[in-house]
């Protein structure tokens, strides 16, 4: 049992990976009561007593994004002015991480907004996985633990044949992500080069690497409409992959995903459950779901014991 003092919180954005982490570090979950107001509003009542607690609020970037933002930070709040000693929001997907820098004229660094709300509110430590830019850890003046490529290491050991195994990136940006974990498994590497000659139109996709005979794994942080992932998987198919796999870590899966998945070359695709699967998603034969619940459990009993989490980094 962990320590008294040690409050777990759980917005309801996935209550089934919030009761997955209570029974990991089998600690209950203290009781939240929300409400929304005629005209929208909500009002988030933290039913326990936190005062002097080490609380750790679970909410993740699930539907719908806004009303479950305003939801955390109210809840974060309400914590803060019931005397907690310490509250880290435990966030496995961070809400507009894709909005991590100013790309064009008057564009918004939108998840620097969402940092320094969650500091005002009065975060005091955020644990949250596989950012899609590394440098949204620095909007921050509090520690940020981002975890993710161990869990995804793991995985690939126990269920796939390494001697068989290349890791692919699907593009330039994910490049360092996958060959961190080609380095680690000591594996082949492979990049699918985009050519835009109009821009936001990719024109070509170009292999770097060999993938003949192989078990070709595609690395991505998230899979949303999922277009550049079967494009992927057909180029390594024509290039004579054996098997074509995708772990992703963040399954938006908006629009067609579904659909561009079940007719995609993909053999299956591996997603963990940071966010909620839609009936759809759970029904499809492709898509496969990867447990993190015991990597942010773990995550949780070290901060709260002031122990070493090194190892659980990317």
């Amino acid at each position: 049992m962990l320590g008294s003092t040690l409050k777990i919180l759980a917005g309801s954005s996935h209550p089934e990976l919030a009761e997955l982490i209570s029974k990991k570090i089998t600690r209950p979950i203290g009781e939240l009561q929300t409400r929304r107001f005629a005209n929208g509003e909500t009002i988030v009542t933290v039913v326990d007593s936190v005062r002097d607690q080490d609380v750790f609020i679970i909410q993740t970037a699930a539907e719908p994004v806004n009303d479950l933002l305003m939801e955390l930070l109210i809840t974060i709040n309400a914590c803060k002015i019931a005397s907690a000693r310490q509250i880290t929001v435990v966030l496995p997907c961070f809400p507009y991480a894709r909005q991590d820098k100013k790309d064009r004229s008057r564009a918004p660094i939108t998840a620097k907004l969402v940092a320094n709300m969650l500091q005002t509110a009065g975060c005091n430590h955020v644990i949250t996985m596989d950012l899609h830019a590394s440098q949204i850890q620095g909007f921050f003046d509090i520690p940020v633990d981002k975890y993710g490529t161990i869990t995804l290491q793991d995985y690939i050991q126990q269920h796939y044949e390494i001697d068989n195994v290349v890791i692919v990136s699907p593009d330039a940006g994910g490049a360092k992500r996958a060959t961190y974990i080609a380095d680690k498994l000591k594996v082949d590497f492979a990049l699918i080069h985009k050519e835009r000659q109009i821009a936001n139109e990719v024109s070509r996709m170009i292999l770097v690497g060999n993938v003949t005979g192989k078990t070709a794994i595609i690395i991505d942080d998230i899979a949303d409409t999922c277009g550049t992932i079967a494009l992927a998987s057909k180029i390594l198919t024509e290039n004579g992959a054996q098997k074509c796999i995708a772990l992703v870590v963040h399954a938006f899966l908006s629009g067609r995903a579904i659909d561009v998945i079940e007719n995609s070359a993909l053999d299956e695709i591996v997603v963990a459950n940071t966010i909620p699967l839609s009936q759809r998603a759970r029904e499809c034969s492709k898509i496969r779901t990867m447990d993190v619940s015991a990597m942010l459990g773990e995550a949780i009993r070290r901060t709260h014991y002031g122990e070493s989490i090194s190892q659980l980094f990317l």
